[in-house]
């Protein structure tokens, strides 16, 4: 078949080429309970989901599924293992797009499936991970696991080639991040016509995923490999969505709400760094995209070491400076400073220094 396949669109989302990084989430309440879900879901959209995938372990659920196609304005991706009939179930249900594993997903049983996601226009993700990969294929890789979960999803994606199907998105992940990173830039290299989703699955809870999503998705994006990201944390998925955003922002990939920058203090601060960032934190919501707040400890941190940042909040010997691109604006006492960082970014905004 021709290999022009450089990006798929789900819906209206496009998945590679020249779009944009996108981020992703997993919802984690069963379908089964569906308010709970769609609750979840909502919260999602508005942290700035843009695919949301869904576990669809039994046909049961395909009213709840079709349900959720129709009450969310983000695509969903039905989350399909062993049972490729599940996939036509959550295809007839509304999903514009699916994921596979091939670590699962019998060979012999994807012809049918092929053949209604061609007829409907359906994206078919390719998702190996390192839990899945079966005994042949690591032999077939000498042991190297990296070149396991690629031989794993090639066995798919030649298939679904075979049938003229090109509408793919792969994926190969692992909890190890140089296992996962050597495997997604293998399959850059050699299938740079597909789209890749790439992230560390089961990187764990709080800090520990966190950090080791960021080194894993931060190295493959610098790289330029990865064309949409999940950050996998036992936590809210909002979190996740807005871990993704943060490490997309850091490299300079994307901006999706504030830039908050803070110090890390030390004996000079005069102010408590840590209290004043959660205290702004819920108005910076409604702040511009993209826009950089600094907190900073003190006039040395303030507008000295910010002073790229859009606006700032600075501890000074009379209390606390507000300032912007390192010039001092004006003083505020703690009980003001919320107010008057809100008419501060009102008449950058007037005076069109940012972005509306």
């Amino acid at each position: 078949m021709s290999m022009e396949y450089r990006h798929v669109k789900i819906k209206d989302l496009k998945i590679g080429q020249n779009a944009p990084v996108r981020v992703e989430s997993m919802l984690k309440e069963p379908l089964s309970a569906y308010n709970e879900a769609l609750g979840q879901c909502k919260a999602l959209q508005d942290a700035g989901c843009e695919l949301l995938r869904v576990a669809f372990p039994h046909a049961d659920l395909k009213g709840e599924l079709s349900q959720l196609n129709i009450d969310l304005d983000i695509p969903v991706m039905a989350d399909i293992h062993f049972d490729p009939d599940l996939a036509i179930a959550a295809i007839d249900a509304g999903c514009p797009a699916i994921r596979i594993n091939p670590g699962n997903m019998p060979p012999f049983k994807l012809q049918k499936l092929i053949e209604v996601a061609l007829e409907r226009d359906i994206v078919i993700r390719v998702g190996a991970n390192s839990g899945s990969i079966n005994y042949r294929q690591l032999l077939e890789a000498q042991g190297d696991r990296a070149l396991a979960l690629v031989i794993a999803v090639e066995e798919q994606l030649n298939l679904l080639l075979k049938e003229n199907f090109g509408r793919i998105i792969l994926s190969a992940k692992s909890t190890d991040v140089k296992e996962t990173v050597r495997a997604n830039l293998m399959l850059s290299e050699k299938y740079p016509h597909f789209p890749l989703h790439i992230g560390i699955t089961e990187a764990g809870p709080g800090m520990t995923g966190l950090v080791r999503s960021a080194a894993g998705i931060g190295l493959m994006l610098a790289q330029g490999v990865g064309n949409t990201i999940r950050v996998s944390l036992t936590d809210d998925p909002v979190a996740e969505v807005e871990a993704g955003y943060e490490i997309l922002r850091s490299l300079g990939l994307r901006e999706h709400g504030v830039h908050l920058i803070s110090c890390p203090t030390c004996g000079r601060r005069r102010i408590n760094v840590a209290s004043i960032v959660e205290r702004i934190k819920p108005f910076l919501k409604d702040f511009p995209d993209g826009l950089t707040v600094a907190v900073m400890g003190c006039e040395v941190n303030g507008p000295q070491e910010a002073k790229s940042a859009d606006i700032g909040i600075a501890g000074s010997p009379s209390g606390m400076i507000l300032f912007t691109k390192g010039h001092v604006v004006g003083e505020c006492s703690l009980d003001e400073m919320p107010h008057k960082l809100v008419l501060l970014v009102e008449s950058l905004k007037k005076n069109r220094e940012i972005d509306k």
